[in-house]
């Protein structure tokens, strides 16, 4: 299994863009981020996003691998 990336929301919000993912809103500290198919993501504004948040709260919920985030970083 590789080893998962330390990611900035700025980071993981410039991926989900390429992947075609538009920001919706932000309230507080978070962003909200919409893809055309319905998918949604809420994305914490932090300087580094917590392991388990990336992998369980964002990246699983959207059919979204450790290796594809690695290649589009």
């Amino acid at each position: 299994m590789p080893k998962q990336p330390v990611v900035s929301a700025r980071q993981l919000v410039g991926v989900l863009k390429r992947l075609g993912f538009s920001l919706v809103s932000q309230r507080g500290s978070h962003i909200k981020m919409c893809h055309p198919d319905g998918r949604i993501a809420i994305v914490p504004n932090h300087k580094i996003i917590k392991k388990g948040t990336l992998k369980k709260g964002i990246l699983n919920p959207l059919g979204i691998s450790i290796d594809e985030l690695r290649k589009l970083l």
